[in-house]
């Protein structure tokens, strides 16, 4: 299927824009990697942390209905996950952590030394996450004593335990946090659907999250550094940084709408601008793929009109696959969850930006290389 005729009296100039678009696109991507710093994304559980707990009700009860819940009780965008073949298990993923302020550590250690006496305390442990205490005693003592001594210091205790050997005198406080708060939260609201304690209750702290943007960004570059090797490999070395260069458009494009949306920034999205980093590239080498065949059919052509033969050749083909791939991401945003429809935005915010950057940014950049540096060199 053809919407446009390749003939020579039809042929389309794209090139004719490329100055303007240029220009639109750097400013652009200017603004984008401005917004990365200032404001700043709206990073979510997985790169700022938060807590994640696992459930399963005693009665049936939708995730839409859960979802609703838990930002009644002043969450904001929970993440509510059915698991397994139970229709009653959820994971619910929070921002908040159950970190405890370094004052009110010093606090809980001097209240709990006093509370011991005689007793000397030779280690006082507040785990990264805040959520448990590991103490170590001179001597041995119960572990109902170090609850109550514990509690006096100001800390909510969930259970304490013999940690190691008895001989070690070490004990193990696990504290109320944050999945405690929101269980009896929801038990509040839902009743005896919500159980008493959940399957399972894990954080994410902030330096973890730290690392896993720092991955995020090496996945990135790396995608970006491997496709440029296969191109020129592929192809010719000149077309190597024109693609990149569409690439690394697109991906900003995509970053600088959520920021400019204050969209939460997950492992999700950056699933989705790899895949749109994929699905650019493919668009890219199509068009690529056809300049070089008729590079060899039209020896007396430049590569300016060249660029213009070739796309209008192929952009019969870049409307219906843009069209199709569009429609079928369509459900998931009508009918999915936010976290779901977070993703759908940003592939479909790519998609659009992939097959701009493949007329207007991946080939014109060749064109200006092949005419302003590589002729010279």
């Amino acid at each position: 299927m053809e919407f446009f005729k390749s003939q020579s009296h039809k042929v389309i100039d794209f090139m004719r824009y490329q100055r303007v678009c240029g220009i639109t696109s750097g400013l652009l991507v200017l603004a984008s990697i401005i917004g990365l710093f200032y404001p700043g994304p709206n990073y979510g559980i997985d790169f700022r942390g938060g807590t994640e707990l696992e459930i399963e009700l005693r009665s049936k009860v939708t995730s839409e209905q859960l979802r609703k819940t838990v930002e009644d009780l002043g969450y904001h965008r929970p993440d509510v996950i059915a698991v397994g073949a139970s229709a009653n298990r959820y994971i619910l993923r929070i921002q908040e952590v159950s970190s405890l302020p370094a004052k009110q550590v010093d606090k809980i250690e001097a209240g709990f030394k006093r509370a011991l006496g005689t007793v000397a305390v030779d280690g006082f442990k507040v785990s990264p996450g805040g959520d448990k205490i590991a103490v170590r005693l001179s001597e041995s003592m119960e572990p109902d004593a170090v609850r109550a001594a514990l509690e006096t210091s100001g800390a909510r205790i969930r259970t304490v335990t013999v940690f190691g050997a008895p001989q070690d005198h070490r004990f193990e406080a696990m504290l109320v946090g944050v999945g405690d708060e929101l269980v009896r939260g929801l038990k509040s609201k839902l009743g005896n659907a919500i159980p008493e304690t959940p399957l399972r209750v894990e954080w994410v702290g902030p330096k973890a999250g730290q690392q896993l943007r720092t991955a995020a960004l090496q996945a990135l570059l790396y995608a970006m550094a491997f496709i440029m090797v296969y191109v020129a490999f592929r192809f010719d070395l000149r077309f190597a940084p024109g693609g990149v260069i569409a690439l690394f458009h697109d991906a900003a494009i995509v970053a600088g709408m959520y920021v400019l949306l204050q969209k939460e920034f997950t492992l999700g999205t950056v699933a989705a601008i790899l895949t749109v980093v994929g699905y650019s590239i493919n668009d890219t080498i199509v068009i690529f793929d056809r300049i070089r065949e008729n590079m060899a059919r039209m020896r007396d052509v430049g590569l300016y009109e060249l660029i213009n033969i070739s796309t209008t050749q192929t952009i019969s083909r870049t409307i219906i696959t843009s069209a199709v791939t569009q429609l079928s991401i369509l459900g998931f945003f009508i009918w999915g969850t936010p976290v779901i429809q977070d993703v759908v935005f940003a592939l479909t915010i790519g998609f659009i930006s992939g097959t701009y950057s493949t007329i207007y940014i991946a080939a014109p950049f060749t064109e200006w290389m092949d005419r302003r540096v590589l002729r010279r060199v």
